[in-house]
């Protein structure tokens, strides 16, 4: 299953590993996972704390059980969890397979981006909100090394697709 949160991309993945550090290794012993994650981390709002505890599930970093959410004691390196951001972040693979060698700006990733749900088209706002997951989508690749930023914008790295 893919998921779709994808919360802002940190500046390194220190900032992965903090949030991942602050999943309780034990759900019983913590009645509020998100409010556990604002406290002992930067994100802000208890709805960013969810989204990034639904991203580490795709990142299988977390995993969500009766009890609430435990973290998974496994420290990947940056190439598995690529590939995991990959197969498992909704619309990561879409907007990598629409990047390559010129640089795009996340504005033309976007406007050629064609895997927003049709349900989520009928709704106010959802340009703006996927316009948004798409620039996050884009951040994230470049932290895991399958996307390049320069002055022109995103554009495919070796290790974006190895079929490429």
């Amino acid at each position: 299953m893919r998921r779709k949160p994808v919360p802002p991309a940190s500046d390194s993945l220190d900032g992965l590993w903090a949030v991942h550090a602050a999943v309780p290794d034990d759900p019983r012993t913590e009645s509020d996972c998100c409010a556990r994650v604002v406290a002992r981390t930067g994100v802000e709002e208890r709805g960013d704390a969810s989204d990034w505890l639904t991203f580490l599930r795709a990142l299988a970093l977390a995993r969500e059980t009766s009890e609430g959410f435990e973290r998974v004691d496994d420290h990947p390196d940056t190439g598995a969890l690529a590939a995991r951001f990959r197969e498992r972040v909704y619309g990561a693979r879409e907007v990598l397979d629409l990047l390559c060698e010129t640089p795009r700006s996340a504005d033309a990733v976007f406007a050629t981006f064609d895997a927003v749900p049709r349900w989520e088209r009928e709704t106010d706002g959802w340009e703006a909100e996927w316009r948004e997951r798409v620039h996050r989508l884009l951040e994230w690749a470049v932290l895991l090394g399958l996307a390049e930023k320069t002055t022109g914008g995103y554009r495919v790295t070796a290790t974006s697709d190895p079929a490429r």
